[in-house]
């Protein structure tokens, strides 16, 4: 049993409730709450100190309940153990040696994913002989908490409560990931599988996007020519468009995700690969076999291409896409900027949408005739972002236009004008310096009005014809969901740079992160369902629910045990509060007191990771 607070005519009244499993329509187990006694108003109880909820609730747990009239409903209470501690000088044991806990949810979630299984059954059928998931492990859990090299991840091995590993090897980190990447597409499937059948993952929206990684070294890879002695073998790591404008060799890579925030698959190419080439090989491999019942494809403007819309259409499946608006036909464009026909609420926002019916090329160049609704909107709050984020580029425009003779043009400055010059340019002046002048003569004023009057307007392209134009904008802005995961990988992960070398090994890296990335949504999902943390009202920001990624790693940071004389274990550090949130979004309770080994290995064994679920 435990104290609830509900509310009434807006005020929080107390109750005692206990929580049954029971089995719903499905036939599948699910926790009901049932109300044993109703209490009365908070307001009459709260004796003003701080936490009193807090309190009242530990003290009903421990049998001595601050409101009295619980008494009978608590269990009996047994004696209370009393710890006596003796400490040698000389011995170790009078420092202290603080030990990482948290990896005891971290592999609940892993068993979950179903990779305990999957690692012990694969293993089975090569002659690999020492402990590869303990391998595994230790790079997952690293990239997770302490992001490190290969090497030093399987020397965290210590840093564990429960040492992962009993003896090893630590470059057998890279025979770990020669496995990994063997086996890159079993893996991916058996977490989707699970997250399924366990998660009851049934994604009506699946989001894609391509970032990639640099690497510092200072040539890419070459091409090879294959072992037949004619096909060739591209390099992987390429000079390629950097997302973080860097002059490094790259790889790409693709990423899908669910309407839950819950990363899908991931599928890596060369740095070279156009965003739109990647996709169909990453729908091909990854989803088209995957148990989803019909979905609809959320991605960008780099992947609006027909031979990849048709694909998801000769699948069942659909699409919301953005398209640009300054490469669409100049009828398309007169449509876009005409006032005619769009809906406005209030003077920041307006929209509208209409079918057009169309002739695509497929993959294999079949021509197929679709009909697609078109909706464009215009924001203010767009538009305002835009003009700040090339301000100082128009500015530029604008004095070059009416004074010339005022100031010199860079190389970098013309560089970035090259787009709004006239088609009849073929090359300019290069050097140091352009002549003002003469660079004024090329360029394409009406290119540069265009660009302006486009400002504030999005286009976006969908197979759903009967969809509100509000909700197809509504769903292709939870797009941004995916973008705070690159931004995960890259800081809290610590992907990049990469520093492995092989293409099988760059593979494992990034699955590797994919994992890790997993593991930190679900926990963050958790905390999200618990309902413990308030949620913003746009759904579309701040999905986590108040809690980032940096904050997850560091409270799981904080999760430590130290073992005492006699075998005694103390936990640190469990009042922190994000650590707290934490362990009640999971159930996991951690009474004031000591702690035997037993009592540390039935609290994995009773955490349980998937709401709803008893496996």
């Amino acid at each position: 049993m435990f104290i609830d607070v509900f509310k009434n005519n807006g005020k929080d009244y107390l109750r005692l409730a206990e929580s049954l499993r029971v089995l719903n329509e499905k036939g599948a187990k699910v926790a009901r709450k049932t109300v044993v006694k109703n209490i009365g108003p908070l307001e009459k109880f709260d004796d003003g100190q701080p936490e009193y909820l807090e309190r009242l609730r530990r003290s009903f747990k421990a049998g001595i309940p601050l409101i009295l009239e619980l008494q009978p409903y608590c269990t009996k209470v047994q004696p209370r153990e009393k710890y006596t501690f003796t400490f040698e000088e000389g011995s170790p044991e009078c420092f202290g040696n603080a030990k990482l806990f948290s990896h005891v949810l971290l592999e609940r979630i892993l068993e979950e994913l179903g990779l305990r299984d999957f690692f012990g059954s694969y293993k089975g059928f090569t002659k690999i002989q020492f402990d590869l998931y303990g391998h595994a492990k230790l790079q997952i859990f690293g990239r997770l908490l302490a992001p490190a090299s290969k090497i030093a991840s399987t020397r965290q091995n210590d840093d564990y409560y429960e040492p992962i590993l009993t003896e090893f090897n630590p470059y057998n980190a890279y025979d770990t990931l020669d496995f990994i990447a063997k086996h890159e597409g079993k893996i991916i499937r058996r977490m989707n599988t699970n997250l399924v059948k366990k998660a009851r993952r049934r994604p009506e929206i699946i989001y894609y996007d391509v970032t990639n990684f640099y690497f510092e070294i200072e040539r890419p890879d070459d091409d090879k020519i294959g072992e037949d002695g004619e096909s060739v073998v591209k390099g992987f790591r390429k000079f390629g468009v950097c997302k973080e404008e860097r002059r490094l060799p790259i790889v790409q890579m693709g990423l899908f995700m669910d309407d839950s925030g819950i990363p899908i698959a991931i599928e890596s190419f060369p740095g070279n690969t156009l965003d739109h080439l990647t996709m169909r090989d990453a729908l091909k491999k990854n989803i088209d076999g995957a148990s989803f019942s019909r979905f609809i494809l959320i991605g960008d403007r780099g992947i609006c291409i027909y031979p990849n819309l048709l694909h998801l259409l000769g699948t069942g499946n659909g699409y919301i896409v953005a398209k640009s608006i300054l490469k669409s036909t100049a009828d398309e464009r007169s449509w876009v900027y005409s006032p005619d026909g769009y809906v406005h609420e209030g003077e920041n926002f307006k929209y509208k949408s209409r079918i057009v019916s169309k002739e695509a090329k497929d993959e294999q160049g079949l021509t197929h005739r679709i009909n697609e609704k078109v909706v464009v909107y215009w924001s203010e709050k767009f538009a305002k972002r835009q003009m700040a984020e090339n301000k100082s580029f128009l500015e530029f425009v604008q004095k070059l236009i009416e004074s010339p003779s005022n100031f010199r043009v860079t190389k970098t400055q013309a560089k970035s004008l090259r787009r709004f010059m006239g088609k009849n340019v073929v090359n300019v002046k290069t050097g140091e310096v352009f002549d003002s002048h003469e660079l004024l003569a090329l360029l394409d004023l009406d290119k540069i009005r265009q660009y302006k009057e486009n400002m504030g307007y999005y286009q976006l392209v969908s197979s759903e014809l009967d969809m509100d134009p509000k909700e197809i904008i509504d769903k292709y802005h939870g797009l941004s969901q995916i973008e705070d995961q690159f931004k995960v990988m890259k800081s809290a992960l610590d992907t990049r740079p990469v520093f492995v070398r092989s293409e099988g090994h760059i593979r494992a890296h990034l699955l590797i992160c994919l994992i890790a990335l997993t593991m930190m949504r679900v926990i963050q999902k958790r905390i999200v369902d618990s309902g413990l943390q308030p949620t913003a009202e746009d759904k579309h920001v701040h999905w986590t629910a108040g809690i980032s990624a940096e904050r997850v790693q560091e409270a799981l940071n904080r999760w430590q045990v130290e073992k005492l004389p006699g075998d005694y274990y103390r936990f640190l550090n469990v009042e922190n509060p994000d650590l707290k949130l934490i362990l009640d979004a999971f159930g996991i309770e951690i009474p004031y007191k000591m702690y035997r080994r037993g009592d540390l290995k039935s609290i994995k064994t009773n955490t349980k990771i998937f709401l709803g679920f008893d496996g």
